[in-house]
């Protein structure tokens, strides 16, 4: 059987996916920055686009709708400053409070040096849909595992509760930092952090309740 050959037309030397993956990345980039300075809810696709420099015809090409790419866009800040987070704790060493205190820095550090990424992470990414609520829980779950892999002590219990408060306390501080005009500095906002991260640090597995008698 004589085998079939696909041919694909290229562009300046890229791939029609190639073109097609770039054009994607704009529009998450204009997103971020449209959702940053005016909101989701205020946002629009044509300002998504004119902000990418392209026409509508290529949104829907990568997104259903707005919603959609309001949940891509915010997984890629989610997990871009996943992955910062977790170098730096990997370069600061093998103390466990280095560690921490170097990831709770580059947290704190990204959210200062890109605000309207802090604000789609922070902020817009609430209360939008289901669809969108469930990004932002699996996005939280999937930092507080890595906190708690990096932070938690050798035999620590496996407790998402506790991780989901940790990791939503540290939110809040970012909130409150950010409303304060990014005051105190990192290392003293990072310090509070660390303070309540501790938990994870003295959290024991709870005793066998005894039975009445």
């Amino acid at each position: 059987m004589k085998a079939e050959l696909t041919t694909t037309r290229s562009y300046r030397g890229l791939s029609q996916d190639e073109r097609r993956a770039e054009r994607r990345s704009r529009l998450m980039a204009a997103a971020i920055a449209v959702y940053g300075e005016r909101g989701y809810h205020q946002a629009t696709v044509k300002a998504v686009c004119e902000q990418a420099g392209l026409t509508e015809r290529y949104f829907y090409e990568s997104f259903a709708n707005s919603e959609a790419l309001l949940i891509d866009s915010f997984n890629a800040v989610a997990y871009s400053v996943l992955g910062e987070i977790t170098r730096a704790a990997e370069d600061a060493g093998r103390g466990r409070i280095a560690r921490s205190r170097a990831m709770l820095h580059a947290y704190f550090a990204a959210l200062q040096r890109e605000p309207q990424s802090a604000r789609v992470f922070l902020v817009e990414i609430r209360g939008v849909s289901r669809a969108v609520d469930l990004a932002f829980d699996g996005a939280l779950r999937a930092i507080g595992r890595e906190v708690a892999r990096i932070a938690a002590p050798p035999g620590a219990p496996h407790d998402e509760l506790l991780q989901a408060g940790v990791v939503g306390g540290v939110i809040h501080i970012a909130l409150r930092w950010i409303e304060d005009g990014y005051l105190p500095e990192i290392d003293a906002v990072a310090d509070s952090a660390l303070t309540l991260g501790a938990v994870l640090a003295t959290a024991r597995r709870p005793r066998a309740t005894l039975s009445a008698a």
